[in-house]
């Protein structure tokens, strides 16, 4: 489906077009959030963005940050920030979202805590009206604690597994140095709920539950861009 890669370049765009000079920024991670870094590239190239710095969330996001130009700074130096913008692997209508495929919700969320605005960008193949339908939740956790948080999270319900690594033996490794686990709950009616629960498990270092954290989201479509601001 060629269309999405496009919808994920409108929903970036329109993101982008939040953001002013002298703003800093919490980059996101993965595909979306990429498009997004190339388009701030080009606009710091060609002058209609200046003085924007930014907090990445992994180390790909860092890689593409400094392909395209992006001055980088950290928490320690600039611990609130103006503008957040990531991507999500499912969202629903009020802009509650499950993250972290690619690993990095640590970050992620931490960086989301700290802005003023977050701005989750997404095509719409990502929207669902109940979070977890056909999506798995996803956890970070301690390596020392990985098989007891696994049995854990199965009697609670889920069907959950160790993510093993694609290009080498063993299970994935965060850039924060711990494992991840991939637990299919169904439906969730409740996700702050869930998050809490999941929370109380020792040795679980975050979820991929993000709510209440973004205020907008840009949805881009086959042909055109949605937006979605929070009810609340």
């Amino acid at each position: 489906m060629n269309w999405i890669i496009e919808a994920k370049k409108r929903a970036a765009s329109r993101a982008v077009d939040q953001i002013e000079s002298g703003m800093v920024l919490g980059i996101g991670s993965g595909t979306t959030t990429a498009e997004a870094i190339k388009i701030i590239g080009q606009k710091l190239k060609n002058g209609y963005l200046s003085d924007i710095i930014g907090v990445p969330t992994s180390y790909h996001s860092i890689q593409e940050a400094v392909k395209s130009g992006i001055p980088l700074t950290t928490l320690d130096e600039h611990p609130q920030l103006d503008l957040g913008i990531d991507g999500a692997d499912q969202i629903d209508s009020n802009l509650n979202a499950i993250k972290g495929h690619g690993g990095a919700m640590l970050r992620e969320k931490i960086v989301a805590s700290c802005c003023n605005r977050y701005i989750l960008i997404v095509d719409e193949t990502k929207q669902a009206n109940t979070l977890g339908t056909s999506q798995e939740v996803y956890l970070e956790v301690h390596p020392f604690s990985i098989k007891p948080v696994l049995n854990k999270i199965i009697k609670m319900g889920a069907k959950a597994r160790v993510r093993q690594a694609a290009h080498k033996f063993g299970p994935v490794v965060t850039d924060n140095g711990n494992n991840l686990i991939d637990a299919l709950f169904g439906p969730i009616d409740d996700p702050r709920k869930l998050n809490g629960q999941l929370h109380s498990v020792q040795g679980l270092i975050e979820t991929g539950l993000f709510i209440g954290y973004a205020d907008t989201a840009f949805i881009g479509t086959e042909f055109d861009v949605h937006e979605i601001k929070t009810k609340f």
